[in-house]
């Protein structure tokens, strides 16, 4: 069964709308990739925000649009646009709203879920908006912060959809 994609609302600190949704991104665009970050100290997520940076123009030829969503404040999330100036949303998330809809994962309980910097783990989802309903079409949940995937892994997944044709969610 295919699972429906939650919809969210959060603050945009980079290009696109602002307040975002995932409406919004879904508008003009057949996939929307989520970049779920640990938190605004994670080099990892930072190298991966920039690296996506570099090759953005191969999500857009994949008619992808990718927004990275930070577990931090408005001012936070805006520090790391100020540096890298991403061409794509990004999106501050500091009550883990669409961390949470997404089940972005978390380690050491309730622990974790009280310290970003401690629990959260970065996840990639990506959402095809090509059907009557915006659906989860494919997920890596990380079990550190080194396991995300591969920016060739995310563009093989988006052309692996894309041949795969539209959604069983369509009336087609």
């Amino acid at each position: 069964m295919t699972e429906l994609a939650p919809d969210f609302e959060l603050a945009n600190v980079g290009p696109g709308p602002d307040p975002c949704s995932l409406g919004a991104l879904a508008a003009d665009n057949e996939f929307v990739v989520l970049l779920f970050q640990r938190d605004f100290y994670c080099t990892n997520c930072r190298k991966q925000v920039q690296a996506v940076k570099e090759r953005y123009d191969e999500f857009e030829a994949r008619d992808a649009v990718v927004a990275s969503v930070l577990p931090e404040e408005r001012d936070r999330a805006a520090e790391w646009q100020e540096r890298y100036d991403l061409p794509y949303p990004l999106l501050a998330d500091p009550d883990a709203i669409a961390s949470d809809a997404y089940d972005q994962p978390v380690r050491f309980g309730i622990l974790g879920k009280f310290s970003d910097f401690l629990g959260r783990m970065p996840e990639a989802v990506v959402v095809d908006t090509r059907g009557n309903e915006p659906t989860v079409a494919w997920s890596y949940a990380g079990s550190s912060t080194f396991d995300r995937p591969a920016i060739d892994d995310l563009l093989a997944e988006l052309e692996r959809l894309r041949e795969a044709g539209t959604t069983a969610t369509d009336d087609a």
